[in-house]
């Protein structure tokens, strides 16, 4: 099942259609099996965000509302994106550099033009992200680009090329932090070695562990740095006072419980007919 990203409407109703459409293999299971749910239903998807595309949209949803109607009603409020590796390297798992990055790139892909994607482009990128992630790093990797083979490298330089003039739009001129960011990946396509990836690995050889041993070591290293660290006094009055508010919402959710989950299933599952422009 592939969602279509050609518009929002286009985007929701691919996912209706999933969320309401029985898929054979699941209908097999059974939904309600001897009093005891084995699944909400037997359809392609069960919920929205079983959907795990690279990338989502997304708008925050009322109480209980479903995903898909928050969209039709309010549009998309944010992306999800889904295909980011934790950075090793970095206690928080990310640095400032890289969310720079992603600003520029993001904001690179809303500007540039989008024609729309046939099935041909669809398998070809399904193609490419598997090509990506297991042979990424094989310098004669090659994708496929509008039926035509190019170098992974080649077409990354590209893109980021092609970036330039969004990050400086984003500095504000030819020189600050997005341009800086948007320079260091192009030295990570220029040198293989400054990726993560083989960053990773030099360390791993240095120190002759398997990555089980890289994980576990870093791992224990950042869990040694927070809890050595001291929590500042507003934040943890905050968080005590939002853990007291959300068990006090708990309880009052519990008292006004007053239907069984059958009935809150179709309650719940209702509300795409309830969807502006909804089709069936």
């Amino acid at each position: 099942m592939k969602a279509s990203y050609d518009n929002l409407d286009a985007y929701v109703r691919s996912l209706t259609w999933a969320t309401r459409t029985p898929c054979p293999d699941y209908q097999a299971i059974g939904v309600k099996v001897g009093g005891r749910y084995e699944q909400i239903n037997a359809n392609v998807l069960q919920i929205e965000n079983e959907y795990y595309g690279t990338v989502r949209p997304k708008q925050p949803p009322r109480w209980l509302e479903k995903p898909n109607l928050a969209l039709r009603r309010r549009g998309v409020g944010y992306l999800e994106l889904r295909s980011l590796d934790v950075n090793a390297f970095h206690p928080l798992g990310v640095t400032e550099e890289q969310l720079r990055f992603l600003d520029a790139f993001m904001l690179f892909c809303l500007l540039a033009e989008s024609p729309r994607i046939d099935r041909s482009e669809r398998r070809a990128i399904d193609v490419n992200l598997l090509s990506a992630a297991h042979r990424g790093r094989d310098p004669a990797l090659e994708l496929d680009r509008n039926g035509n083979g190019i170098r992974l490298r080649q077409w990354a330089a590209e893109v980021l090329d092609a970036m330039l003039p969004t990050a400086e739009l984003m500095d504000g001129g030819s020189g600050g932090p997005c341009v800086d960011s948007l320079r260091r990946q192009q030295e990570k396509v220029r040198d293989p070695g400054l990726t993560p990836s083989a960053r990773m690995l030099a360390e791993m050889r240095t120190d002759a562990e398997g990555f089980f041993d890289f994980a576990q070591r870093t791992s224990k290293q950042y869990r040694d740095r927070f809890r050595s660290a001291s929590l500042d006094t507003e934040y943890a009055t905050w968080f005590e006072r939002l853990s007291r508010e959300s068990r006090e919402r708990q309880r009052e959710v519990e008292a006004a419980d007053d239907m069984d989950f059958d009935a809150f299933l179709e309650r719940y599952f209702a509300q795409d007919e309830q969807a502006p422009g909804f089709h069936p």
